[in-house]
């Protein structure tokens, strides 16, 4: 535990850094119900394991970070083009 001496040597060099701020009771309090992690999306997404060809998984991974995503966003569009085509002819 710091003395009083430290502890005002402290509260001085908090007060006087535009870039700190003492945290209140409250802030704290604030801080522990936000809970660990990335907040819950509403639809979250399923882990799977599935065998691709090589070079179809190296060219999309070549395109960077967030090749998951974009890989997400082609397989949802096939699906709705296909279940527009499905509409289309008929097909329940």
């Amino acid at each position: 535990m710091p003395t009083a001496a430290e502890d005002a040597a402290i509260a001085a060099g908090i007060a006087a850094d535009s870039d700190t701020m003492e945290i209140t009771p409250a802030d704290v309090a604030r801080m522990q119900m936000r809970g660990r992690g990335r907040p819950k999306l509403a639809a979250t997404k399923v882990p799977v394991t599935m065998r691709l060809d090589a070079d179809v998984l190296e060219k999309v991974k070549s395109t960077g970070d967030g090749w998951q995503t974009r890989v997400n966003n082609l397989l949802r569009e096939a699906v709705e083009k296909g279940n527009r085509m499905t509409r289309a002819v008929g097909r329940p």
